[in-house]
């Protein structure tokens, strides 16, 4: 109950991975016959992703992950558009691989501000209007929050953005793609998007970071000219395969699943409404349906996970790439949340795995450790 952390390769994209390793592993860049085999499934691949987010294949370029598709996008928009303005503006509840990017970039001289969200997580697009200015170049928003689900009016505020400034809209898109619609169609909507694949039961090393058009943007790996010269390097065919296979097989199966994820939301949802003071549900039946998290008063998440993992349950706290450090989350901190609860908050999150029996496990031993629990809980 895990996978917002990560998820388990599916077994067709294993498949896709094992054969284009076994079968075609030239260089797509050589010009012999087998490169130019490589090469084509990799235009390939490119051209399903494109197709899945509806834009043109050269405007997709294969990257390692999630935090690579951010710093890019933030880095080459950022320093590409000083002719314009250094004003740059994100949320204070993103990703540490879009936070530490503008931190690094506040130290060159751009302006940083941050938008607030309320007790929903959610932002204000009249915050967004009044904080907008002709000299803002950049908007960097996460779709979903990975800790609590929080879903941001990526179109609404793409319209407002477009409208005051010449900045682009880059959307972190890793805890919503294959959950949410996400893409280039219609007119309003996000400039670039940050996809990974390990989130999507791909591979760990692979994402995208694909652009609505053509746009300004400094390359920030030099060498031999891969990715249209964006990002220089031997590109990663089998990786390449298996995230475009698992891109189109969340899409295709996006629907269906969200209805059991909205089941299941709501299922645990009343549960733990059942507990009154002694749980603070962070999510809210509006955000992510794949996403829930919640806060035990007085005690520590890694009581709950541990006493949950005994009983053969997986769950986390509220990020796996903040869960082993001891300071309170930054987006608890956001969410002014009461002190009572800061240190015990609980993450679950579905996947294409789960089944109804998982979902009845996690209920059965929910109530077991409430119960075990109940004299630490004040």
């Amino acid at each position: 109950m895990d996978n917002s952390a990560t998820t388990k390769p599916l077994k067709e994209v294993l498949q896709a991975f094992m054969v284009v390793n076994e079968q075609y592993y030239a260089n797509p860049a050589s010009i012999h016959a087998m490169g130019v085999e490589a090469n084509d499934l990799l235009m390939r691949a490119r051209e399903q992703v494109a197709d899945i987010l509806q834009t043109e294949a050269k405007n997709v370029l294969f990257t390692s992950g999630g935090t690579e598709s951010n710093n890019a996008a933030i880095f080459g928009i950022a320093r590409s558009n000083t002719h314009i303005g250094k004003h740059i503006l994100t949320t204070e509840i993103e990703h540490p691989s879009v936070l530490e990017t503008v931190k690094q970039l506040s130290k060159e001289g751009f302006e940083v501000e941050y938008l607030n969200v309320d007790q929903r997580g959610v932002i204000s697009l009249d915050e967004l209007r009044a904080k907008i200015r002709k000299d803002t170049i950049l908007v960097s928003m996460m779709h979903v929050n990975n800790e609590m689900g929080a879903i941001q009016p990526i179109e609404e505020a793409a319209k407002l953005i477009h409208e005051m400034s010449r900045a682009a809209l880059h959307v972190d898109a890793v805890q919503s793609f294959g959950k949410l619609a996400v893409s280039f169609k219609g007119e309003e909507g996000p400039d670039c998007i940050s996809i990974s694949g390990h989130k999507i039961h791909g591979f760990k090393g692979s994402g995208v970071l694909a652009f609505r058009k053509a746009i300004r943007w400094q390359p920030y790996a030099l060498g031999g000219g891969q990715e249209f010269g964006l990002r220089s390097g031997t590109v990663a065919v089998p990786q390449a395969v298996a995230l475009s296979k698992a891109a189109r097989m969340a899409v295709e199966t996006m629907n269906d699943h969200a209805k059991n994820y909205r089941q299941w939301h709501d299922e645990i949802l009343a549960q733990l409404h059942e507990y009154g003071e002694a749980i603070h549900i962070l999510s809210t039946p509006q955000g992510a349906s794949h996403i829930i998290s919640f806060s035990v008063r007085d005690l520590k998440g890694e009581v709950i996970i541990n006493a949950m993992q005994k009983r053969g349950v997986i769950v986390s706290t509220s990020s796996a790439c903040s869960s082993k450090q001891t300071k309170t989350s930054h987006v608890v901190e956001a969410l002014h949340l009461d002190e009572h609860y800061k240190k015990g908050v609980i993450r679950i999150s579905f996947g294409a795995h789960n089944t109804v029996e998982d979902i009845e496990k996690f209920k059965q031993v929910l109530a077991e450790v409430m119960l075990e629990l109940k004299g630490e809980i004040k």
